[in-house]
């Protein structure tokens, strides 16, 4: 069973995102990366965490995977929060930049992002990663496919 479809079935998107940040659950990717949802609002989405060893890779920074499932994660559920109950979405397509390398000392970062654009099939979305002073570390930008869920 998915987290969605654990949290109540007739929710529609941003009820969804709300239902999962009032009860404390965390998909997952958000747990094995160690980050949570904190916050949404129609049309965005903002992520937390503190990147840290477990995030490494071998030259001694933060992975990218890290920057682009933080990224992928604001921009999709930005999306999220503009779906029906009876809609479902996927990322079709994810660009990321990455302006600046993280390391265990770069402390709180927050992935932040928003609907461009969403259509009956097509939604666009875009993000930025920051660290607390405001730093850019990443951006990515991300087309989705909208779809009516199977009952």
């Amino acid at each position: 069973m998915s987290l969605v479809n654990e949290l109540g079935a007739g929710l529609d998107g941003i009820e969804q995102m709300r239902a999962m940040m009032a009860k404390g659950k965390r998909p997952g990717i958000a747990q094995s990366l160690d980050f949570q949802l904190i916050e949404v609002e129609p049309g965005m989405a903002v992520f937390a965490g503190v990147p840290g060893n477990h995030a490494y890779n071998p030259i001694g920074t933060i992975h990218g995977g890290y920057a682009a499932t933080l990224l992928d994660s604001a921009c999709g559920c930005a999306v999220h929060t503009k779906l029906s109950a009876t809609q479902g979405y996927t990322t079709l397509e994810l660009k990321v930049a990455y302006h600046k390398a993280m390391t265990r000392d770069t402390g709180l970062v927050k992935a932040v992002g928003n609907v461009v654009s969403i259509g009956r099939r097509v939604a666009f979305a875009e993000a930025t990663l920051t660290d607390a002073a405001g730093r850019l570390y990443a951006s990515a930008t991300s087309t989705l496919l909208v779809f009516e869920k199977e009952a």
